[in-house]
């Protein structure tokens, strides 16, 4: 067996297995009963590639054989099909994406040849060979730990660069905290941020940051390059008065202006003293300090704090950026964000620029700024300039 559809439907069934057939796929087999198919799967689960699975069926439903197939480890492709709505479907296949199952694509019924055909180009681009080992536990790194990272200076800052949608210039740069941890090796914020948080260590982590990111732009500079420097904060930063000052003494120690930098609101907890946020936030921008909202659409983030907060620059998240061009409820979301924006005077950078059809689609709706692996990767800073010679090439 290659090929499973387990769909209620046996004239379903039997238009996927003929449509299937004269693509070329042999050992196809189908199940109406999903109690049959379950078993079915666990009885032939390494050699099952190929796996279409029908969400509305009476017993054991679709979402059921999804989460089955993920606790027994399956490898192949999984293709969702139903006669439900997209956004069901879409749902459907972001469940099976959070499992770590590989959802090929998700389709509506009726289902054509060209449909299928897709689908097997997905199939064939899929790694192939042994299942990757799974991943060590994630360690867990206390407040002290973090404290002593900070004494040692082992918070580094690798760098993203942004560009323009209208010419592809570089515009700005987004410099993103590391632990270069001594036993562990390079260690990503989201092992430690909120750690950090509840230990009460953001401000001295944040300066951290901010130093490392403006010894970075002195560097450049010198080289001609003048990128906007952007450098996420928490909300916890804001409760403090201090901030302003210290981020004017930085500046002014390194000797980049104050308009080369924007501090990107990063909304990991609901804003516990908006009156001191808004103080802060408004003496930055009297500073002339960009102020952008970052990922937009998710956490803490909402409709209140656009209008109230003086922000510049508001960055869609890549939940809705990437695959924006074929997933309506994403694209959506993205160009009513783009239109929001630009009615409140905002700058738009689009993250999660992951391929053409995303670079494409957030231009056409728009978007200024492109930040995603499409343009590069976080880079160590001294990377920089090589990156930017390679890329005007292209360009």
């Amino acid at each position: 067996m290659t090929t499973l559809i387990v769909d209620d439907d046996p004239f379903v069934i039997k238009l996927l297995t003929r449509q299937l057939t004269s693509l070329g796929v042999t050992g196809i087999d189908g199940q109406t009963d999903s109690s049959a198919a379950l078993t079915a799967i666990a009885d032939h689960l390494s050699a099952i590639t190929l796996l279409f699975c029908d969400l509305q069926m009476p017993g054991v439903d679709g979402i059921e054989i999804v989460r089955h197939l993920a606790t027994l480890g399956y490898r192949g492709g999984l293709v969702l099909i139903s006669g439900e709505d997209a956004r069901i479907l879409n749902s459907a296949s972001e469940l099976a994406r959070v499992l770590k199952l590989n959802v090929l694509t998700a389709l509506q019924k009726p289902i054509t040849v060209a449909h299928l055909a897709d689908v097997l180009t997905r199939l064939a681009a899929m790694p192939t060979g042994t299942p990757p080992a799974p991943r060590a536990p994630r360690r867990s790194y206390q407040g002290d730990d973090i404290a002593q990272a900070l004494t040692r200076g082992d918070i580094i800052v690798h760098a993203q660069p942004q560009v323009s949608f209208a010419d592809r210039h570089l515009v700005g740069v987004e410099m993103l905290a590391r632990w270069l941890h001594p036993q562990d090796g390079l260690v990503f914020p989201d092992q430690f941020i909120a750690e950090a948080e509840a230990a009460g260590l953001m401000d001295g982590f944040t300066q951290s940051v901010l130093q490392a990111s403006l010894r970075a732009a002195a560097g450049w500079a010198a080289l001609g390059l003048h990128p906007q420097i952007s450098v996420n904060i928490s909300m916890d930063n804001l409760i403090s008065i201090g901030l302003v000052a210290m981020v004017e003494t930085e500046l002014n120690r390194v000797g980049v202006p104050a308009s080369q930098l924007t501090l990107e609101v990063t909304e990991s907890r609901v804003m516990q003293n908006e009156a001191a946020a808004l103080d802060v936030l408004l003496r930055l921008r009297l500073k002339r300090i960009g102020l952008s909202i970052d990922d937009f659409g998710t956490g803490h983030s909402s409709l209140a704090q656009l209008r109230d907060l003086p922000f510049s620059e508001l960055k869609i998240d890549r939940g809705f950026v990437h695959g924006a061009s074929h997933d309506p409820a994403r694209g959506a979301l993205c160009s009513a964000s783009m239109r929001m924006a630009r009615e409140l005077g905002l700058s738009v950078v689009a993250e999660g620029v992951e391929d053409q059809n995303d670079w494409d689609y957030a231009r056409l709706v728009g978007c200024d700024i492109a930040q995603g692996y499409f343009v590069a990767r976080p880079m160590p800073p001294e990377k920089l300039p090589a990156w930017l010679t390679d890329w005007n090439a292209q360009r």
